[in-house]
């Protein structure tokens, strides 16, 4: 069955360093720390690579995160996975659970979450399956 989660959620990036100095100065690295409130009480750790062009509103981005908490009264973590592009202004955003990624009650969790982010405020919308037992 295919349950719809929503919420707000805090974020904190981080920029790191360049790993050497063979790293791109077009890429940058990026630890995340967030915070999930609503039908997902969480909270995650992950890392981000971002690489900018010369283009204005050009962009991409992947990250991983791994969150721990509670949706929707089911414990456990899971890993999500980000690819984002973002082609003169136009984003395309893909957030998916990582297969097998579930663990404790959200063992068997898949899905994939949208960012909604309106007068500088992060929300998001998580439309997930998990297995009837657990």
């Amino acid at each position: 069955m295919t349950t719809h989660a929503k919420g707000t959620f805090d974020v904190n990036l981080t920029p790191q360093s360049p790993d050497s100095s063979s790293q791109p100065a077009a890429i940058s690295r990026l630890l995340i720390d967030k915070q999930f409130f609503g039908d997902l009480e969480a909270v995650s750790k992950g890392q981000m690579l971002a690489a900018g062009t010369a283009v204005t509103d050009s962009a991409g981005y992947v990250a991983v995160e791994e969150v721990k908490g509670v949706l929707n009264g089911r414990s456990g973590s899971f890993i999500l996975q980000h690819t984002g592009i973002m082609k003169r202004g136009q984003p395309h955003l893909t957030i998916s659970v990582v297969p097998d990624s579930g663990t404790g009650q959200l063992t068997g969790l898949i899905g994939e979450m949208t960012i909604i982010i309106e007068d500088g405020q992060h929300a998001y919308e998580f439309i997930y399956s998990l297995p009837d037992a657990f």
